[in-house]
């Protein structure tokens, strides 16, 4: 898995982050409506809010998890191989020069 695939992940994290931050701001804001439907709402609201904490603590559970085998396997690969890893590693720097030097 590459780094590219890993943003996103991380990018999903951040925002369920701020949603959450977000709605707890609003049930905050809320406390002191009243009525039924106002009740009902910031009860369910709050049960979402929980379920969606738990779903965002195993997200990033596994993204780190996941982060960490690939580093793992990178660095069995690299040890395998050093001179392959090596020349990959100045075949991408060649490519990057030559890309940041074209603007």
């Amino acid at each position: 898995m590459t780094d590219n695939t890993l943003q996103p992940k991380d990018k999903l994290v951040a925002d369920l982050k701020v949603v959450v931050a977000d709605a707890e701001e609003l049930l905050a804001a809320t406390a002191q409506s009243t009525g039924e439907k106002v009740a009902e709402l910031r009860e369910r609201l709050q049960e979402n809010l929980r379920n969606a904490r738990y779903r965002l603590a195993d997200a990033e559970a596994a993204l780190r998890e996941r982060t960490r085998e690939v580093a793992r396997a990178t660095d069995d690969y690299v040890h395998e191989h050093p001179w392959k890893a090596i020349g990959v590693a100045a075949g991408v720097g060649l490519l990057v020069g030559l890309l940041i030097g074209r603007r």
